[in-house]
């Protein structure tokens, strides 16, 4: 989880500090796919711990 979270902020970091410097609105689209996609896996992620809870309890 957390290199994961390391791993999208490192390419978040990265996207803006290219759109600093060449001003081409890719890289925010760019951006908002990666906060997006990494959102839907950590919430995926967050289910699944939930749910084995669920299933280790009964």
């Amino acid at each position: 989880m957390r290199l994961l979270l390391f791993l999208a902020l490192a390419v978040i970091a990265g996207a803006g500090v290219a759109y600093l410097f060449k001003r081409d609105p890719r890289y925010l689209r760019f951006i908002g796919r990666v906060v997006k996609y990494t959102i839907l896996l950590l919430l995926g992620v967050l289910v699944f711990y939930a749910f084995e809870r669920l299933v280790a309890v009964v």
